[in-house]
């Protein structure tokens, strides 16, 4: 059975959303004042956001925090900073 899979609806568990990203990674090109958003920035950001989610914690049905997770913002513009 599959665990883990991508459909683009937003009414599955794991539905991941662009808002985890974009806040945190304007908010570290911005205090970094990069002129552009480059891959590097973007892998960091992505690890950033996996690294909140502990091991004991991961499960097919939780692999990304969620969007109201206060965490996530400060981690993606902190890991977004240290890419520059």
């Amino acid at each position: 059975k599959i665990k883990v899979f991508g459909t683009g609806r937003s009414d599955y568990a794991n539905q991941i959303n662009n808002v985890l990203v974009f806040p945190g990674i304007f908010r570290g090109a911005l205090d970094a004042r990069a002129k552009a958003i480059t891959d590097k920035m973007k892998i960091s950001a992505a690890l950033a956001i996996a690294g909140l989610v502990d091991g004991k914690e991961l499960s097919s049905t939780f692999i990304v925090p969620s969007v109201f997770d206060k965490r996530v913002a400060p981690a993606v513009a902190d890991a977004v900073k240290k890419a520059i």
